[in-house]
């Protein structure tokens, strides 16, 4: 082997080749202090060696190795895959590793090792800062690590750097300069390096800022008030603390303070611009906000007036609206509807003028006063137009008859009301707008005038109508003229009436009768002429005779024409049996009615309209003739029928010719019967039986044959015989074939549980009966149709063979079947495999069971589980792995072991997976009182449950979910902080609450100067207040006391100043205090004052 001094000469003049496919592999880089790491690459170096910062740690040559003194006992390597492995690393370790290999390549790799970040904390230089005025320093410091970078959080945000905003001291300082309200934080440091990381307990500014972004709400919003409204003003400003408020009107400041002032049953000398000043103690900065408020009264009263006199069709009126108050607008409106101006309205703020009236301007008028608070409607003012008269309409007759009375009415539309006259044929026949004639003469025909006039415009119109006076139609009657209707002759019919008639009309069947081809009238419609008449015009007929005021109609004429007899009509049978009677009826259509013959084979047999034979016999087949007679036209008209008679069919019988019927062979039947037989149908279940491939009968079809014959010819037959007049059927035969044994049918399982017994059922159609046996794998194990097994084992699987046999004709049948005997499924169960199911680790559960199983399912919560995302089952189903397990995968399950025959599902197997725990939830004060004990719960969902502990400003100070502090001091002021912890999972977690002591109020009492109160000096009341004052409040008799331009209060409210104090300002005093929702008032002050 060669030397070592000669293998570094050899490295040392090697070259190298470095490419992307030679690198080093680190198991973990960069790592903590006290680590190991092993180094490795994918290519074993077998001569070369490994350097650290070119120093030697091994030097690698085939089939050993040489280690550096300075290393032996720290390094590991292995020859096989030239990995290197280095203990307990330190910082000096942190460096590059190369890897070379002769004439081969020349790997690096840079290795950080970094010491593990301990104890990070956050100090400020000051928390209690003013908005705009100060700057924020924020110092992060750790008691361990190396490499460190800094990231600061403000809530949950990363702080950017910016102009206002700088970070120094490698990012452990952060500089915020002019803070704002929203860098109150809490501000958290987090230090990495990259091994580990560690994030600072929280810190809070408090950051005093305001007033700003100042509001004023005024309830309810108006642009104008009407007196006797309340009015509410709240006033509100973002200010930290919170502003102090004053209220001014007009420049003037008001006895009010706070952020609310309430003006109550308002009148016009409340109207102005009020302000409130905003105040903050702390940021020494003010502002203020305004509105104007505007308050009116309301209108008082409105009346509408008519400066004219009536109103009249045509003429202009004008309208005046007075109210009383300030008015702003008017509205005018007719019949609830409102007036706009057009060419004849015109509007005039409170004048309505309408240029011209017209009818439709009628209605009732109102007027609408208008103001920013209210508005007041007038009573309605009636508007009635005079006009008139218009046109008269005249209502009454143009016609009437003799000896009644004519009534004529006259209207005119008019305002006011028309009077009346009616004149005759120019003669004044009344004073009134109806008038009733005397009993009418035709002398009183004529033109009837009526006349309206109007008293007030002076004005009269007319109008007339004609009336003509006629005798009245009082009768009507129709005759005939010349011969008597008989058909195809000329007949003639007249209608006489009395009165003045001018129109005669005919009605026939209550229809009127109009002119036709055989039917005429004379001009006057008096006479009626048919030519020819006919059968078709027989009916009622009648005749009206009219004129417009009167008519009469005649009564019924009832026209029948004579005619006839026409061809007759036989009804009887054509074919009748033998031993019957026959009856023959004959009518013939004849005005008067026929009289009638008979005639058999030309000789007289009746004298009547029926004829019924004799018993017949098979002789009296034959024609039978009828003849009808009319005495008065001597007419006559015959008509005939042929009878045939037969011998009746009896009886009917089916017989079997030949052989039985047996499947497959030739079998007939023939059909017997009595009587005259015209045909033979046979039927088979109860329906028509025709030929087929294997049916045929004989020509007269009284033979059927089967060709062969079947089991589908089995069923009931019949045969009918019969003639036109009779027939008869015979008996049901019954055919039943002879066949079998056909294929038998096995009715068993094909799988069954070992110890139970399995019945096998075995049929074959045969006729006769099959007889049967049963095999188990050729072995003859019964006689039966039905076999039941001996309890079974699993040696009882196999094939089961049934045998049918048919002892008439020698054949046989088999069919076999098998089964598969399978052993019970009797219990599942679930079991876990490996470790317990802590949150986000995989967890593994098995499905144990008995017996023969197919198929294994597991359940949750009642319902069927598959595989998803993060569940998953084996090949068999036996073992369900959650990969990671999660709290949403808690709950019941179940696995179900199956095979065809049976089931066996396992108890519920309860899955609660521990985690935890998460961010805990803190309840507890954020300010209490020095002397006083404070107490703080803490609670983080986990399972198991956690425990837990509480640090005060990062000191240990309780080990209970809840701590109750000792008796509070200022300094107690600070951060309270809770960790939970899960001694499973080896996780804790922390949340954190700040806390502000403040001294209580020990006292408070009402200091006032040595000297009395004198009447028209000055005065004042000092409250002296030991602890933090807060907000002051005075109080005079029980009542708060408000400020006026006597009262004057000073900025902290502390002292209240009477400029020229009166003897009205005597009564109790009292001050109170109140600070972070705690108060305390003073004892009474007695104040009096004296007289000059």
């Amino acid at each position: 082997m060669e030397s070592p001094v000669v293998f570094v000469l050899l490295l040392v003049a090697t070259t190298f080749t470095a490419g992307a496919s030679f690198q080093i592999y680190a198991s973990e880089n960069p790592l903590p202090v006290g680590n190991n790491v092993t180094l490795s690459s994918k290519n074993p170096v077998t001569s070369g060696a490994w350097l650290f910062n070119n120093e030697i740690i091994v030097m690698i040559y085939p089939g050993g190795q040489i280690t550096n003194d300075n290393w032996i006992k720290r390094v590991t390597f292995n020859l096989t895959t030239s990995s290197l492995t280095i203990m307990s690393l330190q910082l000096e370790d942190s460096g590059v590793y190369t890897l070379q290999g002769i004439n081969s390549f020349r790997a690096q790799l840079s290795l950080s090792v970094q010491v593990p970040i301990s104890n990070v904390s956050v100090r400020a230089n000051a928390t209690n800062l003013v908005e705009f005025n100060d700057t924020a320093v924020l110092m992060c410091s750790v008691l361990n690590g190396s490499s460190l970078s800094f990231v600061w959080l403000n809530g949950s945000s990363v702080v950017a750097t910016g102009s206002m905003v700088q970070l120094s001291n490698g990012g452990a300082t952060l500089t915020i300069v002019s803070v704002t309200r929203y860098d109150q934080g809490p501000f958290r440091c987090n230090a990495s390096n990259g091994v580990s990381q560690e994030v600072s307990l929280p810190v809070l500014l408090n950051i005093s800022y305001g007033p700003s972004n100042t509001t004023m709400m005024i309830m309810p919003m108006r642009s104008t008030y009407i007196t006797g409204s309340n009015i509410t003003l709240l006033c509100s400003a973002d200010s930290l603390p919170p502003a102090k408020i004053q209220w001014m009107v007009d420049g003037m400041y008001l006895n009010q303070s706070g952020p609310q002032l309430q003006l109550q049953k308002v009148q016009t000398s409340n109207s102005g611009n009020y302000q409130c000043l905003f105040y903050n103690t702390v940021t020494l900065r003010s502002s203020s906000k305004s509105a104007m408020i505007s308050i009116l009264e309301p209108i008082g009263a409105v009346v509408v007036n008519n400066t004219g006199g009536p109103v009249i069709l045509h003429e202009r009126l004008t309208l005046h609206c007075e109210a009383t108050g300030v008015v702003a607008s008017y509205q005018w409106w007719r019949n609830g509807q409102p007036i706009t101006t057009d060419n004849t309205t015109i509007i005039e703020n409170m004048t309505l003028i309408i240029l011209s009236v017209q009818l439709s301007d009628n209605g009732n008028y109102q007027c609408q006063a208008f103001n920013s608070v209210s508005n007041m409607t007038s009573s309605p003012y009636m508007v009635k137009v005079n006009y008139g008269p218009q046109m008269p309409t005249v209502m009454g007759p143009n016609m009437a008859k003799t000896g009644d009375n004519a009534t004529f009415t006259c209207n005119a539309s008019s305002n006011p009301t028309a009077t009346y006259q009616w004149f005759f044929n120019d003669s004044l026949v009344a004073n009134t707008s109806q008038y009733v004639t005397p009993l009418l003469t035709e002398e009183m025909s004529g033109t009837y005038t009526c006349m309206a006039f109007n008293n007030i415009t002076g004005k009269n119109s007319t109008a007339y109508t004609m009336l003509t006076v006629l005798a009245p139609v009082t009768w009507a009657i129709i005759k005939i003229v010349g011969g008597q209707p008989i058909q195809n002759h000329t007949f003639t019919l007249t209608c006489e009436a009395s009165g003045d008639v001018d129109s005669i009309i005919w009605m026939y069947g209550g229809s009127q009768l109009f002119a036709g081809n055989t039917r005429n009238f004379s001009m006057d419609r008096a006479t009626l002429t048919f030519d020819p008449v006919m059968i078709s015009d027989n009916g009622n007929y009648q005749c009206k005779a009219s004129n417009p005021l009167s008519s009469s109609s005649s009564q019924n004429f009832t026209l029948e024409v004579l005619y006839g007899p026409q061809t007759p009509t036989i009804m009887g049978p054509n074919m009748a049996k033998a031993g019957d009677n026959a009856t023959f009826s004959c009518y013939a259509s004849s005005n008067p009615t026929a009289s009638y013959q008979w005639f058999f084979n030309d000789s007289l047999v009746a004298n009547t309209s029926q004829y019924v034979t004799p018993l017949l016999t098979k002789k009296m087949s034959g024609m039978y003739t009828c003849m009808a007679f009319n005495n008065i036209t001597g007419k006559n008209s015959t008509a005939y029928t042929m009878l045939t008679v037969l011998a009746p069919v009896t009886w009917a019988s089916i017989k079997i010719v030949g052989a039985q019927p047996i499947l497959n062979h030739t079998f007939t039947l023939t059909c017997e019967a009595s009587g005259d037989v015209d045909s033979i149908i046979w039927m088979y279940g109860g329906s028509q039986l025709f030929a087929g491939n294997t049916r045929n009968f004989s020509m007269d079809r009284a033979t059927l044959t089967f060709d062969p014959v079947m089991i589908s010819d089995n069923g009931n037959y019949q045969c009918k015989a019969s003639n036109p007049l009779s027939s008869s059927s015979s008996q049901n035969f019954t055919l039943e074939v002879l066949y079998g044994p056909q294929t038998p049918t096995i009715m068993a399982p094909n799988m069954a549980k070992a110890g139970v017994n399995a019945t096998f059922s075995c049929y074959a159609s045969s006729n006769p009966t099959a007889s049967y046996q049963w095999f188990f794998n050729d072995s003859l194990v019964a006689n039966t149709s039905q076999y039941v097994t001996p309890l079974l084992t699993k040696k009882m699987s196999g094939t089961y063979t049934c045998m049918a046999f048919n002892n008439i004709t020698g054949k046989n049948s088999t069919a076999y079947t098998m089964l598969t005997v399978l052993a019970p499924v009797s219990w599942a169960s679930i079991k876990i495999v490996g470790a317990q199911p802590i949150l986000n680790h995989t967890f593994t559960l098995t499905c144990e069971a008995s017996g023969d199983v197919d198929s294994i399912i597991w359940m949750y919560g009642g319902s069927q589980l598959f595989a998803g995302n993060t569940r998953n089952f084996s090949m068999d189903r036996a073992t369900l792995t959650f990969d990671p397990v999660m709290i949403s995968d808690n709950g019941n399950y179940q696995c179900k072991a199956s095979n065809p025959l049976s089931s066996s599902s396992s108890q519920n197997f309860t899955l609660e997976v521990l985690y935890g725990p998460q961010m805990p939830t803190i309840m507890g004060p954020n300010m209490a009182k020095a002397g006083e004990n404070a107490t703080f719960s803490c609670y983080a969902s986990s399972n198991p449950t956690a425990s837990y502990q509480w640090f005060f400003n990062d000191s240990l100070v309780a080990n209970t979910s809840q701590y109750v502090t000792p008796l509070l001091t200022k300094e107690m002021s600070g951060t309270y902080t809770c960790m939970a912890f899960n001694n499973i999972t080896g996780k804790n977690s922390t949340a954190y609450t700040m806390l502000t002591v403040f001294d209580p109020l020990k006292y408070v009492h009402i200091e006032t100067p040595m000297t009395a109160a004198i009447a028209g000096n000055s005065y004042y009341l000092k409250c002296n207040v030991s602890g933090p004052a807060g907000v002051i409040y005075w109080m005079k008799n029980g009542e708060p006391l408000h400020e006026d331009n006597r009262t004057v209060f000073s900025m902290d409210k502390k002292t209240v100043t009477f400029n020229q104090i009166r003897q009205n300002d005597t009564g109790l005093y009292q001050c109170m205090a109140i600070y972070a929702g705690w108060n305390m008032t003073s004892a009474p002050y007695m104040l009096i004052v004296n007289c000059e």
